[in-house]
């Protein structure tokens, strides 16, 4: 059983959609970013970056005590391992999906991040932040839609937890300036994802959680506001 700390955001969804594909049981428990329930002691013992997702395994596979994990990318790698699912076992198939998680993680989620803060939520518009990250986040569609060109998913002719990883992040991709009829392999495989039965049964779980995705003001200083001292 894992126990997934979870909000409705691209990270959490990914969880999610990875443990839907993969039929492992878990127990979903809320953590309502936008109230600052990431940052009470209980969650910071779990996740010491005070973000979601994150999870705790009650029955790993060395037997021992229950393992908690934080960061999206290190839980979709640490359940494909454990469950032998979405992850190539052999060398180049292995690489060619990490490679293409780590360019989610430290690119296109970064960037659609920034994009998200700048062109929403940020008290006045600053037209070169918004013209920065709008076209970094083009560029990565653009790189993203090439890749598409001659192969079924990202890493191949196999799904796997870099698409799972990806996905999410393409979902709100009107909130990021993007039209994805400019993109049509990318359009492609987007439909396809959204498709599968996994990925329904993992929004409507999120349905169940945030009938309402908006961000209050009050919840934008939680949001937004925090520093060092926080988590001091």
């Amino acid at each position: 059983m894992i126990d997934l700390y979870y909000w409705t955001t691209p990270n959490g969804h990914k969880v999610t959609m990875f443990l839907e594909e993969a039929g492992i049981p878990y127990t979903l428990i809320p953590v309502h970013i936008g109230k600052g329930e990431q940052f009470t002691p209980e969650f910071l013992a779990i996740a010491p970056n005070n973000r979601i997702p994150a999870i705790v395994d009650q029955a790993p596979e060395d037997g021992g005590a229950p393992l908690s994990l934080f960061e999206s990318g290190a839980i979709l790698q640490y359940l494909a391992e454990k469950s032998g699912q979405f992850l190539p076992a052999d060398v180049r198939g292995r690489a060619e999906v990490m490679q293409w998680l780590f360019w989610q993680m430290g690119g296109l989620g970064p960037m659609a991040g920034q994009n998200h803060h700048f062109v929403q939520y940020a008290p006045e518009p600053i037209e070169y932040a918004i013209t920065r990250y709008v076209n970094e986040t083009n560029r990565l569609y653009g790189v993203l839609n090439k890749r598409l060109a001659d192969r079924a998913f990202v890493a191949g002719d196999s799904y796997s937890i870099a698409d799972m990883a990806i996905y999410p992040w393409i979902v709100p991709h009107a909130r990021q300036r993007q039209k994805l009829e400019d993109f049509p392999h990318l359009a492609r495989w987007f439909a396809a994802i959204a498709a599968r039965p996994a990925t329904v049964r993992a929004y409507a779980r999120a349905a169940e959680i945030n009938v309402q995705p908006t961000v209050s003001e009050d919840a934008k200083s939680v949001l937004f506001g925090q520093t060092a001292k926080t988590v001091a």
